[in-house]
């Protein structure tokens, strides 16, 4: 097959400085890697931290999209991209146009190339010490695990035990020689890789890190608890989270902030102060690892899209007389905004605008959810309630604790939570659809709406999943593909 066609975007001069057998000779104004020092740097890189991913959410129940002249110019529903249109209108085929890149497939490729030459390549620099080369390497080798987790789970059928082994995952791709030849591996393929990586680096995290972009130990037990999750091991899953809460278990408390007016960027601020803005992801005390929207223009959805219906009752759901869940509150646009110097009215809708950069990558809330899941499926149901109590006091002002007479129904409590908290977080709840379309209690057919005009996509249908990006298969026109 031929090589699989991959931007490298901004990492363009990162890659080929990375890979000795594309060059053979250094190329001018390039440095080829050699040291500890150059690879640190590489990892090092703030584009390794950019995703792309988030636009997948047009295909989920938590948006509506806007009307023909909408007064948000940004939700005007004829002006949205055509891949959002694509998505949003559950249209079968590719959703990008054949010029077009993908953000999505590209980034996290992008990212796998600079990773793997991390990976195979540090453990021969003559300098640094051992553990350091070691950790290095772990460093790298979430970030790929973190990749392929997210593609596949983007790309693919979700994990399903008696399907894994045949159904098609994405390319595994562990050599920075971007001539090798590439296939298209199967999605338990591709977790066996995942696991792989996480098994290996775990060891050899560190406790402490210089930053939150760097991954501490805490994140190897957070990624396998999530991965377990997504394949329905949830003994697993539940042991990892645990490690993981021990190591950091902080919540920000919603009640200390409200929103002001006359601005984007900084409009959720503190009671008390204005000029306290509420923090990026990358500076909360919530986040364990940090990785944030890319500089593609569907990395945020700030302002581009209105709650639905059925994600605005599930906030009101649960929600005691009087209470006020400050996630609604602070974060969507009540019927109208003011960004500038006038209001915009949109009656009767909620437009989503915290206007912060979120953690795309590992934070405790979704440990929390995470836990509760995995007590409410095999453990306690009252102990899974806690965790959502816990989560929801630094939610919800006035809140009352929850309670439930069964598993099943903290599940169900569990899984409104999750949506909850994180509605349009990266791709997370296209991928709680598919494995939750997999249980007859929580399948759903998702309806979106234009004026008059429904659409609607029942529950496992294969436009669930995103199609290999047209430029991929110009290259790859024997790829094999889902039929969608």
């Amino acid at each position: 097959m031929k090589k699989i066609f991959i931007l490298f975007v901004a990492f363009t001069s990162i890659a080929a400085s990375g890979c000795k057998k594309y060059l053979d000779v250094k190329p001018k104004g390039y440095t080829i890697p050699s040291t500890f020092d150059d690879y640190q740097k590489l990892l090092n890189n703030q584009s390794l931290a950019g995703l792309s991913s988030p636009y997948a959410n047009f295909l989920t129940d938590n948006l509506r999209a806007g009307e023909v002249n909408d007064p948000n110019r940004a939700t005007e529903y004829p002006i949205m991209g055509l891949e959002l249109r694509n998505l949003y209108e559950f249209k079968g085929g590719a959703v990008f146009d054949q010029a077009a890149a993908d953000p999505f497939w590209e980034t996290a490729y992008a990212h796998i190339y600079v990773y793997n030459s991390v990976i195979n390549n540090i453990e021969k620099v003559p300098d640094g010490t051992d553990a350091s080369r070691k950790q290095l390497k772990a460093e790298a080798q979430i970030g790929r695990a973190f990749e392929y987790l997210t593609l596949v789970n983007g790309y693919s059928a979700h994990y399903s035990p008696t399907t894994a082994g045949t159904d098609l995952g994405v390319p595994i791709i562990l050599t920075e020689d971007i001539n090798a030849p590439y296939t298209r591996h199967t999605v338990a393929e591709v977790y066996t890789q995942v696991k792989k990586d996480l098994d290996e680096a775990l060891p050899n995290l560190s406790a402490t890190v210089p930053n939150i972009f760097h991954p501490s130990k805490s994140v190897g037990f957070a990624f396998l608890s999530k991965m377990y999750l997504y394949m329905g091991n949830y003994a697993e899953a539940l042991k990892n989270v645990k490690e993981a809460l021990k190591i950091n278990s902080a919540l920000i408390d919603y009640s200390l902030y409200t929103t002001k007016n006359g601005t984007t960027f900084g409009r959720v601020c503190t009671k008390a102060n204005a000029l306290v803005t509420f923090p990026d992801g990358y500076k909360s005390v919530e986040s364990i690892w940090a990785r944030v929207p890319g500089s593609a223009s569907l990395s945020s959805l700030d302002a581009k899209l209105y709650a639905s219906d059925n994600l605005i009752a599930t906030y009101r759901g649960n929600l005691p007389v009087g209470a006020t869940d400050q996630r609604l509150a602070l974060f969507f646009c009540d019927g109208q905004s003011n960004f500038g110097s006038a209001p915009v009215l949109f009656p009767g809708r909620f437009l989503w605008a915290p206007y912060i950069q979120p953690n795309l990558g590992f934070s405790t809330p979704e440990l929390y959810l995470i836990a509760a899941e995995c007590e409410a499926r095999i453990g306690d149901r009252n102990i899974a309630v806690g965790y959502l109590n816990t989560l929801r006091k630094s939610r919800i002002i006035n809140n009352i604790d929850l309670s439930a007479a069964t598993n099943d129904i903290a599940l169900a409590l569990t899984l409104d939570e999750r949506r909850r908290e994180m509605p349009y977080l990266g791709i997370t709840r296209l991928i709680d659809l598919k494995r939750l379309n997999m249980d007859s209690r929580f399948a759903k057919t998702v309806m979106h709406q234009v004026g008059a005009q429904s659409y609607s996509l029942p529950p496992n249908d294969n436009r669930y999943i995103l199609p290999v990006p047209p430029k991929v298969l110009d290259f790859n026109p024997t790829i094999p593909q889902y039929q969608r």
